[in-house]
């Protein structure tokens, strides 16, 4: 399993937020791009960058501080954030992305993410944002009926390389994550999933690492403020017992 460091953005920023609250915001450094090299230095395999700002706006915000990114850095790079046309998705894998993670427009736009996903083969990430088992979207202002298993069969069918799951509730509160959720997406879909909210120790990430289906998992606040290292919840991740 790959461990994938976190680095969200709001106003220019790298911070942490509790539950998607974008009012309960902790700034761990003003240089996001310094952040990024930080964690390559520490043995990061891949960055998880998400534009805040761009999820709430509906469009990107912080693209040339995400170049930045990807032009310091010698690892694979994702993105997501308001991302909600074809030709964001093409600046983006233009300018060296190696995957683009769609929310909203995924969900409401069923069209379009086929068309991306037949455009660039392999290279469109879905994030799927739970809340009590039902999708949230908008920036995690907004709530869907469906629950996250039925849409990510969904996201199989229209062509998604991998999926992004994250549980709000267990998000930025070093409870640990929702196992469950986890286990019964995998259940359901055979493509790659990406555990996210809430990883906190290397017992959780060891755990991660031996579910079926799971691939990869993104940690943050746990990394920001010293919990874990880098260096050891690599090392759990690639545990085989």
């Amino acid at each position: 399993m790959i461990l994938i460091p976190a680095i969200d953005m709001k106003g220019g920023r790298c911070v942490r937020l509790v539950q998607g609250d974008l009012e309960d915001e902790t700034v761990y450094s003003d240089n996001p791009i310094s952040m990024a090299q930080r964690w390559v230095k520490e043995g990061g395999e891949r960055l998880h960058l998400v534009d805040l700002d761009g999820a709430v706006a509906g469009v990107a915000v912080h693209q040339s501080i995400i170049e930045e990114i990807v032009q310091s850095v010698s690892i694979p790079v994702q993105i997501g954030g308001g991302i909600r046309t074809l030709a964001q998705i093409e600046s983006y894998l233009e300018a060296g992305i190696a995957s683009v993670i769609l929310g909203t427009i995924a969900l409401k736009d069923p069209a379009l993410l086929r068309e991306a996903c037949q455009k660039f083969p392999g290279k469109i990430f879905v994030g799927l944002d739970s809340r009590k088992g039902k999708v949230a979207i908008q920036g995690w202002v907004e709530e869907c009926e469906e629950s996250v298993s039925d849409m990510a069969v969904k996201m199989e069918d229209a062509g998604v390389a991998s999926l992004i799951l994250t549980d709000i509730e267990k998000d930025g509160m070093l409870e640990g994550p929702n196992f469950s959720l986890m286990e019964k997406v995998g259940q359901a879909v055979k493509i790659p999933l990406v555990a996210s909210g809430g990883v906190t120790t290397l017992e959780q990430i060891h755990r991660l690492s031996l579910m079926p289906g799971v691939s990869s998992a993104i940690i943050g606040k746990a990394l920001y403020e010293g919990r874990i290292s880098l260096p050891e919840a690599i090392s759990a991740s690639k545990r085989t017992s």
